[in-house]
């Protein structure tokens, strides 16, 4: 009877506590969202004086807002450990950020994990699925010049050529530095059934906490980014303003148990406090060809894709962190290797 008593008690605990949140983060919303936005009208002028004012307030706000998302994890317990490469140096320079998907969390704890990465948030454009657009945070998003793209081969040729009109329009003009993107395409639960049965058919390995990349984005990003060569290849090296991407940031996300925290974790707080992994690992772009998607890939990533399914292997089982920098969650090279379309 006590132990049935202390837990109704704890439960009842749990739901106010929920409740008290929710409220909190509504009230949250609907103070500093219209604020944000109100702002930016009445600055409105000034984008017309000089918008590179503009956009840098913009962003400082910006800045803000992602800053009280992310403390909404912090003050139920949720924090990052990170480990890899040290990416703050390069927090000025132009980069591909991609990320492992996992659930609706993973946007939460990059918000989190990149506050201290200096001016990166104020300054970095998301590319996220299309159906944050409808969320609370989506108009903060559209203004701010992120991408919605649509999932699916009904909607793929048409975002990507959507896709480049945008990085053309709003990349430079509004002085981006970081470009992060999701390169599997939807979370891993819906994916790894279609990812596990087209590595049997081409013969690659076998991920369970991983699934295999789309390119097209990746491509892209890569080719209208990029600094152009008279080769007609992409480099580090030129004598133009804007140096164009310099650095591919790869980092990892690891939940412990291999339970992926969603945003009404977030929201509520209903699950005790977690400590999520998260690793980084950079690569130089120095020079590769973009004329054709195949090799512009190929000399871009190395095979590791699964040396780090059998990192996150290990992990999940023994609780353990065995992250060293030469793990990477994406190998396009072996994907490549059997379907260069892929």
């Amino acid at each position: 009877m006590a132990q049935l008593l202390d837990g109704a008690g704890k439960l009842v605990w749990v739901l106010l506590r929920s409740v008290l949140r929710f409220t909190f983060m509504f009230i949250n919303n609907c103070v500093a969202i219209p604020s944000y936005c109100l702002y930016l009208m009445l600055l409105q002028p000034l984008r017309i004086w000089d918008r590179s004012v503009f956009w840098h307030i913009e962003g400082i706000m910006f800045k803000w807002l992602l800053a009280m998302v992310s403390s909404w994890g912090w003050v139920a317990g949720y924090t990052v450990t990170e480990w890899g490469d040290d990416v703050r140096p390069i927090s000025e320079e132009e980069a591909m950020v991609i990320v492992n998907h996992q659930s609706t969390g993973d946007v939460c704890t990059l918000m989190m994990c990149l506050q201290d990465k200096g001016t990166v948030v104020r300054k970095m454009m998301w590319l996220m699925d299309h159906v944050f657009k409808y969320t609370n945070f989506g108009l903060v998003s559209l203004i701010h010049g992120d991408f919605f793209i649509r999932q699916g081969k009904a909607h793929r040729d048409k975002q990507l050529v959507y896709l480049k009109e945008h990085l053309d329009k709003y990349y430079h003009s509004r002085d981006r530095k970081w470009i992060v993107l999701f390169p599997e395409g939807g979370f891993l639960r819906k994916r790894r059934e279609t990812s596990q049965l087209f590595a049997k058919k081409h013969s690659l390995p076998h991920l369970t906490h991983v699934t295999l990349p789309r390119l097209g984005a990746s491509h892209v990003i890569l080719k209208t980014l990029g600094a152009q060569q008279e080769n007609g290849s992409v480099g580090g090296d030129t004598t133009n303003k804007r140096k164009g991407l310099q650095w591919v940031i790869d980092m990892t996300i690891a939940y412990p148990k291999a339970r992926p925290m969603d945003i009404q974790t977030w929201i509520f707080g209903y699950r005790p406090p977690t400590v999520t992994h998260v690793h980084y690992r950079w690569l130089v772009l120095i020079s590769f060809p973009t004329k054709d998607r195949k090799s512009t890939l190929w000399c871009l990533f190395t095979p590791n894709y699964a040396h780090c399914s059998h990192f996150k292997d290990y992990w999940y089982t023994y609780h353990l962190c065995i992250f060293s920098t030469g793990c990477s969650h994406f190998n396009f090279e072996l994907v490549l290797m059997k379907d260069g379309s892929a």
